[in-house]
């Protein structure tokens, strides 16, 4: 299991593959994992990260109310992603450092990362492998925690910690595993189903890889060129992918693979059910409700999350397969909805909205808060800048090549930015600098789409953190920042942002924003993609010369 991004409860599946049925929940993964356990000798669960962020209970507890569930699926080896790491290095060291586990190699949930280093000491923050022991064989597993700091937020947030990117570690402790006479090899690693593929043919020694980071799922696994069976298994607790093995003298003799779909099919654990209820009861309406400051940027959440704060129009989600209308590589209706919101809060020309692929989904009808704190899970604030056309139009350019480029080792992580009162065509077969054309946007007032003008200045809003106060939506700005405040000016949390939004109209997010001029490449292992795993370095097809909508309107 992996990508949990902190979804204790259920939720729909509004993509193509999943007709609007619930899918999800502790609850019913555990039930999955107990009956896997109780069908088959010599069991081995693993987690691949990026577990305690991405929900308002991770947030408020700093990752406590996730770790506390998860204690109970007594997970054999785990690799942090990305996210694990949002509270900071100390309190990453309290969840998973020496001693917070009471087997395995001592560390919670047997954390394994070969890639990540204290920058105090040099040292690897944690261990880089270990080694368990399962019906008579030796399993020997290392891991690669993610390949990059939180970019989105910015430097600060794994301030104290280095990660490395270039897997440079595995060979050492590969052979260090073989040393102690392993039967087999298995990387834990977050470096996403693309990177890790060619890891696992760089490093012939590996025989297994449970991936994480992207969100793919490998309804077939991947058997890459070396032999190593690779596995990703989608996110928010909706799959769970079972690998069973047979090995003789060292060797994969014979192997069987299925991702099971975590749906309403699945009796719920009664113990998990409760234990959930009872984590959600500070939270939830009701009399055990209580406020919570906000670990990141210190406002109250004095509502219960479970409100209803407006409605939608139209599902909210972002996770369409790559060869579907409106691919979430390139946009998503949840990520339009709250560049919308950013905009008409700020007042500006242009809203912005990060590429996170991490969120939920949202069935038209209500929306709670809850539901909000999916989307926006990391305690950001809205300001507003000034930013000209020309900044603009590289801040695109940046996020296409981020996502695009044929070299996924040049990914920068998540998905193409999001942008309200901006609109522009995308061919991802060309080159970094060139993607991006027929740039228009609408001012504020709401006026006629009109070209953007590379001299022009143009008002934005985006995230901003008081730790690195120049930047708003990522991009550096020179020019005076205004942080969007409350009316006692307070601390607004981007949530109460939108939830201001949702008062005045529902969320009906404009789709078409972004008019791709190519197809995006074909699946190239048999299963769909979100993300095309092999960039686009010419696997492209063109498409019509459609003009760009709202242009001369």
């Amino acid at each position: 299991m992996g990508d949990l991004h902190g979804h204790l409860l259920p939720r729909p599946n509004l993509r193509s593959d999943g007709s609007g049925r619930d899918e999800g929940g502790l609850a019913r993964l555990y039930a999955k994992v107990r009956q896997i356990r109780a069908d088959t000798a010599n069991v081995l669960l693993v987690n691949t990260g990026d577990t305690i962020q991405g929900s308002a209970e991770a947030l408020y507890t700093r990752g406590q109310a996730l770790v506390d569930v998860v204690d109970r699926f007594d997970v054999a080896a785990f690799v942090p992603g990305n996210w694990d790491y949002l509270y900071g290095k100390q309190r990453f060291i309290e969840l998973f450092g020496p001693g917070t586990g009471a087997g395995g190699n001592g560390h919670r949930w047997g954390a394994v990362a070969a890639n990540v280093f204290d920058t105090s000491t040099g040292e690897s923050l944690l261990p880089p492998c270990s080694v368990r022991e399962v019906g008579g064989l030796r399993i020997g597993f290392v891991g690669l925690s993610s390949d990059r700091a939180i970019n989105a937020l910015g430097p600060w947030a794994t301030e104290g910690i280095r990660f490395s990117a270039d897997a440079g570690e595995l060979p050492g402790h590969i052979a260090a595993l073989q040393d102690q006479h392993v039967d087999l090899i298995v990387l834990l690693s977050e470096f996403g189903l693309a990177k890790n593929i060619h890891i696992a043919n760089a490093n012939p020694a590996i025989g297994v890889v449970f991936s994480s980071d992207m969100h793919e799922e490998t309804a077939t696994a991947v058997v890459t060129e070396s032999g190593a069976i690779v596995s990703e298994a989608g996110q928010d607790g909706t799959r769970l992918a079972q690998l069973d093995l047979e090995l003789v003298d060292g060797r994969i003799e014979h192997w069987e693979y299925r991702l099971h779909v975590i749906d309403e099919t699945i009796v719920a654990d009664p113990g998990i059910e409760r234990l959930v209820t009872e984590l959600r009861r500070p939270f939830v309406r009701g009399p055990d409700f209580v406020p919570h400051v906000n670990p990141i940027n210190g406002a109250i959440l004095d509502t219960p999350i479970d409100t209803v704060v407006g409605e939608t129009c139209t599902g909210l989600h972002r996770s369409n397969f790559s060869h579907e209308p409106m691919p979430a590589a390139v946009e998503g209706s949840s990520a339009n909805f709250i560049a919308d919101a950013i905009r008409a809060q700020a007042g500006t020309d242009v809203g912005h909205f990060r590429g996170f692929r991490y969120g939920t989904h949202v069935r038209a009808g209500p929306v709670r808060l809850e539901d909000l704190y999916h989307f926006i899970p990391v305690g950001p604030q809205i300001a507003t800048t000034t930013l000209t056309g020309e900044q603009l139009s590289d801040d695109v350019e940046r996020s296409a090549d981020g996502t695009f480029n044929p070299d996924p080792a040049k990914w920068t992580g998540g998905w193409l930015n999001a942008y309200a009162g901006l609109r522009f065509r995308l061919d991802v077969g060309q080159e970094k600098g060139r993607r991006i054309s027929a740039v228009v946007v609408q001012r504020a007032d709401g006026g006629h789409w009109e070209p953007l003008q590379p001299s022009a200045e143009y008002s934005f809003a985006g995230y901003w953190y008081a730790r690195d106060p120049r930047k708003v939506g990522g991009v550096a700005s020179h020019p005076e920042v205004e942080v969007v405040q409350a009316a006692d000016g307070g601390t607004l949390d981007a949530t109460s942002v939108v939830c201001a939004y949702l008062k005045l109209q529902s969320a009906n997010p404009a789709p078409g924003r972004v008019t791709l001029v190519t197809v995006l490449p074909a699946p190239v292992f048999g299963n769909p993609e979100i993300q095309p795993l092999e960039g686009c370095d010419g696997k492209i097809q063109r498409t019509d010369d459609r003009p760009i909508t709202g242009l001369g309107h």
